[in-house]
């Protein structure tokens, strides 16, 4: 083949990566308008098959450029809305949610003071988001809010996590900010004497893959709030009765703790 057919050849390819190019932008566009400003979406709901895939990224990079689109992470983009105060992104929790979900199901979730700020255990409200997962370290930015890891005991699901948060309170007890420890436990211990006999179950099972201060803890309050001892003896069996945890609490403030070596 002659030097000139081969150049008649390149830019016959530039010609129908062109066509190609601008049939998946129209496809994308044709779907962005269809999308609520203020929405996020990734690339599943731009229906693009395999091969349109990287004209697809192209055409997606144009139209961020354009600032027709923004990005809100790798792979999710929203249509920015406009009031009279500005350009809009969307809601806190709908950002926060890229980084708790997976293909439609919950794989992480918030805790740490963001979560105690939640549920009325603190004033506080932080800079930065704690978000735990079992199988992997969340990072990432949702505004000026830095979204930071921490460790999830078991894997995550959405059934789960009223379980794992009430695990975390525990845990934490000693070191949430402004809470008075004799609020932590009336709170604590509210929550568990709400619990039906199936829930106190789920929380025992979850509650065993914690350390053995919360273990200790968990068996504690049970035993102040339950008259089912068969409920917190496995806890029992799971900790040295040797050892003792510190929380600073004594029988005044929870009438069970020396019987769990809780000082």
């Amino acid at each position: 083949m002659s030097g000139k057919e081969w150049k008649k050849l390149d830019i016959y390819n530039i010609l129908i990566t062109f066509v190609v190019d601008m049939k998946v932008t129209d496809k994308i566009i044709a779907r962005i308008n269809r999308i609520d400003t203020g929405d996020l979406f990734g690339y599943a709901i731009l229906g693009l098959n395999a091969d349109e895939i990287i004209a697809g990224s192209k055409a997606l990079s144009r139209l961020v450029n354009k600032g027709i689109i923004r990005r809100a992470r790798k792979g999710y983009y929203y249509k920015p809305k406009v009031s009279a105060f500005g350009e809009q992104k969307p809601r806190e929790e709908v950002l926060l949610s890229l980084y708790l979900f997976e293909k439609g199901k919950q794989v992480a979730y918030i805790t740490g003071t963001r979560l105690y700020n939640r549920l009325g255990l603190t004033t506080q409200v932080p800079n930065s988001i704690r978000v735990a997962s079992l199988d992997k370290q969340v990072k990432g930015k949702v505004g000026n809010i830095v979204i930071k890891p921490a460790k999830s005991y078991v894997k995550v699901t959405s059934e789960n996590i009223k379980y794992l948060e009430l695990l975390d309170v525990i845990k934490d007890l000693n070191i949430i900010p402004d809470l008075q420890k004799s609020e932590g436990l009336l709170y604590l211990k509210k929550v568990i004497y709400d619990f039906d006999s199936t829930e106190i179950k789920k929380l025992v099972t979850y509650g065993l893959a914690y350390p053995p201060k919360v273990r200790a803890l968990l068996g504690a309050l049970l035993e102040a709030v339950t008259t089912n001892a068969a409920s917190y003896q496995v806890l029992k069996k799971s900790i040295n009765p040797s050892s003792s945890y510190e929380y600073g609490i004594g029988a005044t403030l929870l009438s069970t703790a020396n019987s769990w070596n809780i000082v």
